[in-house]
């Protein structure tokens, strides 16, 4: 069911209604969304919601319009990204993500806290070199030094990092057709709950291991760059 944004009788908007993003757009809770027919309908709808239209209504029109526009972009931004689609749709599903997140490693450096962090079994031995590596070159600039083969150590990192992220989303992307298909099941057994739990909680770890590896990909460039 999609989400009424407008009064069938008159054509005035509507006060907008809790419900969740796919909702709002009218798409089933899947994963693998058409995002061509989700940039049309958030066009389509941008163009009748937005509050400049409403001007000249009455205050509670202008009010609902804004909700619904701002809900709209919110919606958006959220289902048109394939890592922010899916963090969305476990936290649908009750599932929490790690604190691995670009704002708590700010909030991190900000107060001086130490961020959680949970590093994949495979990349242990990487990273330990990789943060060493950086430690180096942080080191190096400090004191206007440049060192080539540690640059070029460190290129050969990030290229195998973008490839462990590159295997990630693909496993990933595997997931979303599992979850869709359970969906498309419609049952209420016990057996396709517990085939769901699965899959949410194998999305969870892929998601984890893949903020941990974008994470790292940050820390390479700021390094090279600063």
């Amino acid at each position: 069911m999609r989400a009424v944004h407008f009064c069938s009788s008159c054509g005035k908007v509507q006060p907008p209604v809790p419900v969740d993003y796919f909702t709002f757009f009218g798409f089933p809770r899947k994963l693998n969304l058409d995002t061509a027919e989700l940039e049309k309908e958030f066009y389509a709808l941008s163009r009748r919601l937005h509050p400049d239209v409403f001007g000249q209504a009455e205050a509670r029109e202008r009010a609902w319009s804004l909700e619904q526009s701002s809900m709209l972009n919110d919606a958006y931004r959220t289902l048109k990204d394939p890592i922010k689609r899916t963090e969305y749709l476990l936290r649908l599903e009750g599932v929490e993500m790690e604190e691995q997140s670009k704002q708590a490693t700010e909030k991190a450096r900000a107060t001086g806290e130490l961020k959680k962090q949970v590093v994949p079994p495979d990349l242990l031995e990487e990273v330990f070199e990789l943060n060493l590596h950086l430690e180096e070159l942080r080191a190096q600039k400090k004191v206007g030094a440049d060192d080539p083969a540690l640059l070029e150590e460190i290129g050969k990192a990030k290229l195998s990092l973008d490839e462990k992220y590159s295997v990630l989303l693909n496993e990933l992307k595997a997931e979303w057709n599992h979850w869709d298909a359970n969906v498309d099941e419609k049952s209420e057994s016990s057996e396709n709950a517990a085939g769901r739990r699965k899959i949410l909680d194998k999305m969870l770890d892929v998601l984890n291991r893949g903020n941990y590896v974008r994470n790292l990909l940050r820390d390479v460039n700021e390094a090279m760059e600063s």
